[in-house]
């Protein structure tokens, strides 16, 4: 897999936040740095079916140690994380 860059990833990322849990949040403006946990954007239920999304779509696995507030916080955070735990080309 060709690893993707921090442009490509923030562009998933939010095209999927925005089409999954803006709808019904009350938020209509998403900006990198939007406090997604604190706006209650990012629901426990959301983060799970985010990090299916990053799994799945991105093939990037996060571990555990990674699932805190800091790398969850906004937008800016979760694409730094999954840039930082995706493969490297060799």
């Amino acid at each position: 897999m060709t690893a993707l860059d921090h442009d490509a990833i923030y562009g998933k990322l939010s095209g999927y936040i925005r089409e999954q849990f803006l709808g019904d949040s009350g938020v209509t403006d998403l900006e990198p740095d939007t406090p997604l946990l604190e706006w209650g954007v990012l629901t426990s239920m959301n983060t799970s079916l985010l990090l299916n999304y990053i799994r799945t779509e991105l093939k990037v696995t996060v571990p555990p140690a990674y699932i805190t507030g800091k790398h969850f916080r906004d937008l800016r955070a979760i694409t730094d994380m999954v840039r930082e735990l995706s493969p490297q080309p060799a």
